[in-house]
């Protein structure tokens, strides 16, 4: 089975979320797929959905390379289930918690410091990390 054929269910999935700059290459038995989602949410599906195909992204034949479109200055909308969001001195769980971003809050993006953790900055003023998950680019 061709590669494309494999995760056509993802690149399917990806065209119908608009994933910007979507770019699918094969190369010595690998599938590359890039491009920047519009949200964490999407991100996650198709993640998700790459975990679903491929249970534990067992046989390598996929790299995924999807971005979450956001800018340093973007405002942000909490996305937790219904908690508050930790903000914590280091881009770890292991930092402290220097803050607190309430579910559906909007906070603004200092900087994407990797796919995981983002500094931020909330409406009090208040500057750490906070676990990009629960951000997305508000609309």
């Amino acid at each position: 089975m061709a590669l494309q054929d494999k995760y056509a269910e993802l690149l399917q999935s990806a065209n119908a979320m608009g994933v910007a700059n979507l770019a699918v290459a094969e190369q010595d038995g690998v599938l590359h797929v890039s491009g920047t989602a519009k949200s964490t949410a999407d991100y996650d599906a198709l993640w998700a959905l790459y975990s679903r195909i491929d249970p534990n992204m067992a046989s390598g034949d996929l790299m995924m390379n999807i971005d979450i479109k956001a800018e340093a200055g973007a405002r942000l909308r909490v996305t937790t289930d219904s908690s508050n969001l930790n903000i914590r001195s280091t881009p770890s769980t292991e930092g402290d918690i220097v803050g607190k971003a309430a579910h559906g809050e909007v906070i603004t993006l200092v900087e994407k410091t990797d796919d995981s953790w983002w500094k931020v900055r909330t409406a009090d003023g208040e500057e750490g990390y906070a676990y990009a998950q629960y951000l997305s680019p508000e609309a």
